[in-house]
């Protein structure tokens, strides 16, 4: 629906735009609007028209929304109207004709009639005017306004088609993920995202990036179902409410001047998302950043020079560089055809995209060791997946126990060189050897054995509060025992600890299973383990950048990911998880291990190549000499700024469309 200021008569369309779905002319049907000038959304981008992708054109209607100033046009004041009120509700226009009121109308019809050729286009309007069914402040006199409810099935109905395509584009960026890996499609699904909210309203861009976001969450957190579908569906949501953030940003920012800087709004919005997705609600869930999709993509290098999030970007910014090409190229086919200087935009966002993919080869990994140490990585197994992997008391433990036994025959027999050093995973010993001295003397029998110094995960109770527990990395000596320890920093809610536990208990039962809370560590994980310094990480920490950051820059030379995915075995999490450490091994220059409990285990190199790796589900050991670092990555030392940048530039990106289109209502209020 178009705003008053903007009428328009709709006929079928002549010459070059002829086939151009819902194409829009003024006065005649046989005029085609001239290369360059504003689109049916105002304030477009290259080319001056809307495209199929962009505004309402594919339907044969104009979006309507409070910043549609940026084309110098009043939109309508009511956006419930100009959303919940389309031809489908009333029943009583076709698309794409004007309801906004008497008032608004007739300032349309006026604008008509000085643009057409005719009188007959200036009458038209005022016909269209006289009949209009609506106000611009609200619905016509005696109408009730649909509920809210009501005008949230009304847009859904009516944004069927693009939210199915939306919802396409959140499976193909799910795909783009392990298990899948085809890191391609995470381009493919960006650019459709952008090209899905260009030119739309706010509230449209936010339901489109919601149908994006759900299946994709569904798509990558499927390994969750494990505790529960209604788990998986409801995490699911909350995530895919930043997606709906992004898409309500990502069509404000369609709107600014300079299309040539689309495609850089687009990207500074996602790491924007991201970084707040990283945050919150409980200290967030970095599940599904763009970056985890492209660990072995030209985007990873880019990693060593602003971690995570700058990969996230150079993946955004290429994907919305392909779509402003793409949009370019759509107006071209109503332009007249294609010719040199009108494809001359498209080329050039082509370029930008190549030029930004070809950048991560021109960016060194830094390799080289300044000391090496030989390890081995047990990995004990457990009784069976799911949520009841435990099985017996001490059963993980002596898996762990008899895997090392083994390892230090085959050091006595000549057959494995002796290591340095052993690591174990997380949870590897299920009891608290502290508290159990059957669990202290196996842990003590295994280490002395091999005669090194071991990483011994384990469960110990809180010394000082009383029914919380900590999630630890043990330095086991086979001379003086257990010493140093370090304490898993961020918990999983509602897997580690709960939340509200009072009030929720009563309402989740299955929140009965999360018998005591565990509680946060307060340091890094640099651990002195035998002659290596390593940095240890347990399980989902890995995935949050400044956890892994401070503890290099604490003096980490080696990274350790002590890790239980039992539960999620065999369901694409493991795999998820272990791509991060590869992607963190590039960002920080530095060898990272992965010991998990019942698999995957990894060594992962500095250039981030899996060098070992073993199978989920068996009882396996890895030996290998890894590169010790003192050096550190530009990632190291920015830290969280170029993260801060870019969101900040998204963030302000929205606000500068939102203050130029009241800037441009206002304006056009003064006429």
């Amino acid at each position: 629906m178009p705003s008053g200021s903007d009428t328009t008569a709709e006929a079928a369309p002549t010459g070059p735009d002829a086939d151009r779905p819902g194409q829009r002319t003024t006065g005649s049907a046989a005029t085609p609007p001239t290369e360059g000038a504003e689109g049916a959304e105002g304030g477009d981008a290259v080319g001056g028209r809307d495209p199929v992708g962009g505004g309402d054109a594919a339907e044969g209607r104009k979006s309507v929304e409070g910043g549609d100033a940026v084309g110098g046009r009043e939109p309508v004041e009511d956006r419930d109207a100009a959303e919940g009120g389309e031809s489908g509700a009333t029943g009583a226009a076709a698309p794409g004709t004007a309801a906004s009121g008497a008032a608004s109308a007739a300032s349309g019809a006026a604008s008509a009639a000085r643009g057409a050729a005719a009188s007959g286009a200036a009458a038209s309007a005022s016909r269209t005017a006289s009949s209009a069914p609506r106000t611009a402040s609200g619905p016509a006199a005696g109408e009730r306004r649909p509920g809210r409810l009501r005008r949230l099935g009304l847009l859904a109905r009516r944004e069927a088609r693009r939210s199915a395509l939306a919802a396409a584009g959140g499976l193909a960026l799910g795909l783009a993920f392990p298990p899948f890996g085809v890191w391609p499609l995470s381009l493919v699904a960006v650019a459709a995202l952008a090209l899905l909210t260009h030119g739309r309203t706010a509230r449209q861009g936010a339901w489109t990036g919601f149908a994006f976001g759900v299946p994709f969450f569904l798509l990558l957190l499927k390994w969750l179902s494990v505790v529960g579908w209604d788990a998986v569906v409801s995490l699911s949501i909350i995530e895919a409410a930043f997606l709906a953030l992004m898409g309500a940003g990502l069509a404000l920012v369609s709107r600014l001047p300079v299309p040539a800087l689309w495609p850089l709004w687009t990207a500074c919005l996602w790491v924007a998302e991201e970084w707040a997705r990283d945050r919150v609600p409980f200290g967030g869930f970095p599940w599904g950043r763009l970056a985890f999709a492209n660990t072995g993509s030209p985007y990873t290098p880019l990693a060593a020079l602003g971690g995570a999030p700058l990969v996230t970007f150079g993946v955004a910014l290429t994907g919305g560089a392909l779509a402003g090409a793409a949009l370019t190229l759509w107006r071209l086919r109503g332009a007249g055809g294609f010719s040199p200087r009108r494809a001359l935009p498209a080329a050039g966002a082509v370029a930008v995209a190549a030029a930004v993919t070809a950048a991560g080869f021109a960016v060194p990994i830094p390799t080289a060791a300044d000391d090496s140490v030989d390890i081995a990585v047990v990995q004990g197994n457990v009784q069976q997946p799911g949520m009841d992997f435990l099985g017996r008391p001490m059963m993980i433990l002596d898996n762990h126990v008899k895997a090392t036994l083994n390892l230090a025959k085959d050091v006595k027999a000549g057959r494995i060189a002796k290591p340095d050093l052993v690591i174990w995973p997380e949870n590897a010993s299920d009891l608290d050897p502290f508290q159990y001295r059957e669990a202290y003397a196996r842990i003590d029998e295994a280490v002395k054995s091999i005669g090194v110094p071991v990483l011994v995960g384990a469960l110990v109770d809180h010394p000082t509060k009383q029914g919380y527990v900590e999630n630890q990395g043990i330095v086991w000596d086979p001379k003086s025992g257990p010493g140093a320890s370090y304490t898993k920093q961020h918990p999983v809610p509602f897997g580690e600890y709960v939340p509200f536990r009072q009030e929720l208990s009563k309402i989740i039962t299955r929140l009965q299973r999360v018998p005591r809370d565990f509680y946060p560590g307060d340091h890094t994980g640099v651990l002195n383990v035998g002659p290596a310094r390593l940095g240890d990480v347990i399980c989902f920490e890995v995935a949050y950048d400044e956890i892994v950051r401070d503890t290099v820059n604490a003096g980490a030379r080696a990274i350790v990911v002590q890790t239980n995915n039992a539960t999620y075995g065999r369901s694409g999490q493991p795999e998820q998880q272990l791509v991060m450490s590869k992607l963190r091994a590039i960002e920080h220059g530095r060898p990272v291990i992965t010991a998990a409990t019942s698999g995957i285990s990894a060594v992962v190199s500095p250039d981030g190549t899996i060098e070992q790796r073993t199978k989920e589900f068996t009882q396996d050991v890895l030996t290998a000499r890894i590169p010790l670092r003192d050096g550190k990555t530009l990632a190291d030392r920015v830290g969280a700024t170029p993260e801060w940048v870019l969101a900040m530039v998204g963030v302000l990106s929205c606000a500068a469309a939102i203050m130029i289109g009241r800037r441009g209502r206002t304006d056009k209020k003064g006429q």
